[in-house]
């Protein structure tokens, strides 16, 4: 069984709890959700579901320059934990640090973004704080309310289990890989990267999913996730122009990058990628047809703990996803390394 402590960020977000008590209220264990659920009253029949999430990294390496990108990610990420819960939202609270001498027109720009994701989404934000920083720094907290016997987490598949995704997915790893090629901005424009929370999927598919979990670190991490927390494995069906956007499929072409990267790299979407047992297999594609959603089915839940892609060629090929989750880390956040690193291990497992 692959271990959750092969993984830094996991180990990261150990180091930090274990200082920490767990509230008697809490329903999830560490790691087991994208939010956390909490009962406020045994009388009510619902939970409270609550999730934070800041962007700083990705404007501090460049990835996102533009503020109203900045705004969207920031508010459609925490939007996205509720969504992999089932959650519906109830508000968002926020906390903007900006630079005091850039300040009036990129916080414009953020807001616009911000208030353009809720708009999408159908919330609002009910308020929050601000500093003056050197860098640019954005939290959102999302709270939302999940009936307490249809709520999903990350535990529960079984083998045989089907696995589905929301939407093919692909466009964050192609931004991060613009960013740090340098290939031309025109290939992907970062104004094209307005990923959507899937929060009525997340509600339809609380009734028939045995796990959830969305796809902001993208689908392989994902699966590798999901994998070490049940002890199982995963064989994915990898027709690439079924499982990567067009958009993102174009670039892969036009830049002869191999279409995996695009689902393997840490900078994802909002996807929900979410697996249903067989024996409600029916009732799920009666219930997905009359509200006109079309999951993506992807793959299988297998016995072995093991990440397996099931090649065009039908050739089978297992790979280790902490060797790339942890590789910005081991390679001292050298991002040209890491980009040679990460497609050099690609070609080694003949996935090019």
């Amino acid at each position: 069984m692959r271990g959750m402590d092969e993984i830094l960020e996991n180990v990261i977000i150990d180091s930090w709890a274990k200082h920490f008590r767990r509230s008697p209220n809490q329903i999830n264990k560490l790691h087991e959700a994208d939010v956390e659920l909490v009962e406020m009253s045994a009388d009510l029949d619902f939970l409270l579901a609550a999730t934070v999430d800041t962007v700083a990294e990705e404007i501090l390496v460049g990835l996102y320059r533009e503020g109203r990108t900045m705004g969207w990610v920031a508010i459609s990420a925490s939007l996205s934990d509720l969504a992999a819960v089932g959650a519906e939202p109830l508000g968002i609270v926020i906390s903007a640090s900006v630079n005091a001498g850039r300040s009036e027109p990129l916080v414009a720009q953020i807001a616009r973004g911000m208030e353009e994701a809720c708009r999408s989404h159908g919330v609002f934000i009910l308020g929050g704080d601000t500093n003056a920083t050197p860098d640019t720094s954005l939290t959102s907290c999302a709270l939302g309310l999940v009936p307490r016997n249809k709520y999903m987490t990350r535990i529960g598949c079984k083998p045989g289990d089907i696995v589905f995704a929301t939407g093919r997915m692909g466009m964050g790893n192609g931004l991060g890989f613009v960013r740090l090629t340098g290939c031309p901005a025109v290939l992907f424009p970062e104004a094209d990267y307005r990923p959507k929370a899937r929060l009525k999927e997340g509600q339809l598919i609380r009734d028939y999913a045995s796990c959830c979990m969305d796809t902001s670190d993208g689908l392989f991490t994902t699966l590798d996730q999901l994998m070490r927390l049940n002890g199982l494995g995963f064989l994915v069906n990898c027709d690439w122009e079924k499982l990567v956007t067009p958009e993102i499929f174009t670039l892969c072409a036009k830049t002869q990058t191999p279409p995996w990267a695009m689902l393997a790299g840490p900078h994802g979407e909002f996807e929900l990628v979410f697996t249903v047992p067989p024996d409600r297999m029916i009732a799920f594609n009666e219930r997905a047809e009359k509200e006109d959603l079309n999951p993506l089915r992807i793959g299988e839940v297998q016995q072995q703990s093991q990440l397996t892609l099931l090649l065009p060629s039908s050739k089978k090929v297992e790979i280790d996803m902490s060797v790339l989750r942890n590789l910005l880390q081991n390679v001292s956040g050298d991002l040209k390394k890491y980009v040679t690193e990460f497609l050099a291990y690609g070609r080694e497992r003949g996935l090019h």
